[in-house]
């Protein structure tokens, strides 16, 4: 049963940017609720206002109008350097280009968001060497990038996502980058997070992904268009 409480919410929240003299509203009056241990899915065409939604979430940009509340924190009343904790803190991100820093080993692209959070060195490099267990590459926490499998890149990442212990893991493409075999790998990799509970909100323009979910949210003209039940729930 989910907490009643929601991890993430959403409340007639606004999005507004000025094109010369136009106005153009990328949201128009959003209400999402997202639970403890959901796993849900936003979907939505090129201009639908997805990706300007996917970065509201991850406190990547601010709504214009309406609250945002993540894991009990109003965000809309913060301050950049407050953002920038949250998102060190608070989310997990991973994205279609995993984003791992080529010259450094698995393990050292984990423990990131630990260093940026001031946490000592012997407790990082832990923390990031029980995380990089978590995902199955325990044998890889000293491979660099070119050393590893588009799939095991993206596995890293996760890693790097849940070495804060954030409240809300936030997928943008995940597979977007991966081959058939990979793509199953990871999702499979999301589907035991949220077996485990992790509160997981996914991006993405592909049907058979977004149905791993339990919820598909549909984005059109900057606001909800529906919300469907996934083929996991």
């Amino acid at each position: 049963m989910t907490d009643p409480i929601p991890v993430l919410q959403l409340r007639n929240v606004w999005k507004t940017y000025a094109s010369g003299a136009v106005q153009v509203h990328a949201l128009r009056g959003v209400d999402l609720d997202v639970h403890a241990g959901e796993y849900v899915a936003i979907m939505g065409p090129s201009g639908s206002g997805k990706s300007t939604l996917m970065n509201i979430i991850g406190c990547l940009d601010v709504a214009s109008a309406g609250q945002y509340v993540l894991d009990g924190e109003d965000v809309a009343r913060m301050s950049d350097n407050d953002l920038a904790d949250i998102r060190n803190e608070r989310i997990g991100f991973v994205f279609q280009q995993f984003n791992l820093l080529p010259s450094q080993q698995a393990w050292r692209n984990v423990e990131l968001p630990l260093w940026y959070a001031r946490v000592r060195s012997a407790e990082r490099r832990q923390r990031a060497l029980d995380s990089l267990a978590r995902v199955g590459l325990a044998d890889r926490a000293h491979h660099r990038p070119n050393q590893l499998s588009g799939g095991q890149q993206q596995r890293v990442a996760i890693a790097r996502a849940l070495v804060t212990d954030p409240a809300l893991i936030l997928a943008d493409e995940p597979t977007g980058n991966l081959d058939s075999v990979s793509t199953e790998d990871v999702l499979g990799l999301l589907d035991e997070l949220h077996a485990a509970g992790r509160t997981i909100v996914l991006i993405t323009h592909e049907q058979e992904v977004a149905e791993r979910a339990q919820r598909i949210v549909r984005v059109f003209d900057g606001r909800i268009a529906d919300l469907a039940v996934g083929a996991a729930s």
